[in-house]
């Protein structure tokens, strides 16, 4: 574990030197920062057979142990998978964004956000203690702030921004008087310790209230009806940050803190019957508004609440099944939509405009992406043999193994 935590001081160190060193080209420090994050990707890779074999890494420094709060760190199956899919993504969002922002003024500042961002979402995923979760939770959204306004000379860019930071924010902190009620009922905020008691919360007067708070915190971060508008505003960031936070990272978050708690919280009919009602609702919307949109980067937006809320219904029908596809479908999506964004970004510089109503024949002139396109396309329609057909294939798996008289919520 020591090695993660010296890996987490180098990324900000990497961040707050980052001024300085895209003063010189930006394309090649970006390839720096993007081996940096390579190499957080490699060292995680090293502990994959530790998780396999059900073992867990914890790390506990000691605060204020009296109300619980500690800088826990706990490194698991859960916490390696997503910290992979963020230095994964990272690293190729860092080597997309050195060609991309080079006509951007302040790509310093943009740099220094973006490693900040990747930082607070690793330490988010490795959290061992709900405080220290909730440090980097809010330091996500606060990152996603700089990030989405960063085009802050637009009254467009600085309302979505904002709008983004309200809500993901005060989400932030009705979850964590829900952590304080789980502390309350359990006498830790320790991760692993919460775990083994997932019985005693359910049966405490503290569950519902506690469930509703940490679901207010999920459902605005990872943007499930009715705050899900938050979303398609975020699309004035440039779009290698739609392609790392906004499809395949942050947004996520709420995802990662359902699985991470569902232990502790699952089981019970409001926790099938919020999830699942919420989660429908944001996946049909989702679906419904993506059909009006022109603009490329809102449809993709759109599909992106869809697939959230596909996730979220997953988790709420509570069986291995829907677990496990939600984890399988969780990572196909990062990579199809992160390559989607990416490819938005593209066009838009190339044709400067994402409507899709004036686009056609790029092919001609711009052939490699047209085949990234058609390939990500193909795995977000789930047609084989991509991974987005094992993804839906599982999905689909797991309606025909509920019976329609709906005794399935008995389970």
């Amino acid at each position: 574990m020591t090695e993660i935590l010296i890996y987490l001081s180098v990324l900000l160190l990497a961040a707050i030197s980052a001024p300085l060193i895209v003063k010189g080209s930006c394309r090649k420090s970006s390839f720096l920062f993007a081996l940096i994050s390579a190499a957080g990707f490699a060292l995680l890779m090293h502990f994959t057979t530790l998780t396999a074999g059900g073992e867990r890494l914890v790390y506990q420094a000691e605060w204020l142990p009296a109300l619980y709060l500690n800088f826990s760190f706990l490194l698991d199956g859960l916490s390696l998978f997503m910290g992979l899919l963020v230095t994964g993504m990272g690293t190729l969002v860092l080597i997309f964004a050195g060609k991309y922002m080079e006509v951007y003024s302040n790509k310093e500042r943009f740099f220094l956000y973006l490693l900040l961002f990747e930082f607070a979402m690793l330490g988010l995923v490795l959290s061992g203690n709900l405080f220290t979760l909730f440090i980097f939770w809010e330091l996500t959204s606060v990152t996603s702030f700089l990030l989405v306004g960063f085009s802050h000379e637009k009254a467009e860019a600085r309302q979505a921004a904002l709008q983004a930071l309200l809500i993901t924010v005060m989400g932030g902190l009705a979850m964590m008087a829900g952590f304080i009620l789980l502390g309350q009922t359990a006498g830790t905020l320790e991760i692993h310790e919460l775990l083994l008691q997932g019985e005693k919360i359910r049966e405490s007067p503290n569950y519902l209230p506690a469930l509703l708070l940490i679901l207010a915190g999920a459902f605005t971060k990872s943007a499930q009806f009715p705050f899900h508008f938050w979303l398609p505003g975020a699309m004035q960031a440039p779009s290698p940050v739609s392609a790392f936070l906004h499809s395949a990272t942050m947004v996520k978050a709420g995802i990662y803190l359902l699985a991470r708690l569902y232990p502790v919280l699952a089981g019970t009919p409001e926790w099938r019957y919020i999830l699942t009602s919420a989660g429908m609702i944001t996946m049909l919307l989702g679906a419904y508004f993506a059909y009006a949109q022109t603009d490329f980067k809102k449809l993709l937006a759109y599909t992106t609440i869809s697939a959230l809320g596909t996730l979220v219904m997953l988790l709420g029908l509570d069986t291995h099944e829907s677990i496990t596809a939600a984890v399988v479908f969780l990572l196909v999506h990062a990579l199809y939509k992160g390559a989607l964004f990416m490819t938005a970004g593209l066009i838009d510089k190339a044709a400067h405009t994402r409507d899709l109503g004036k686009l056609g024949v790029l092919y001609r002139i711009m052939p490699f992406t047209a085949i990234v396109a058609i390939l990500s396309l193909l795995s977000m329609a789930g047609l084989p043999p991509t991974g987005g057909f094992i993804g839906k294939e599982m999905f689909n798996e797991v309606k025909l193994s509920f019976p329609i008289n709906g005794n399935c919520l008995n389970k």
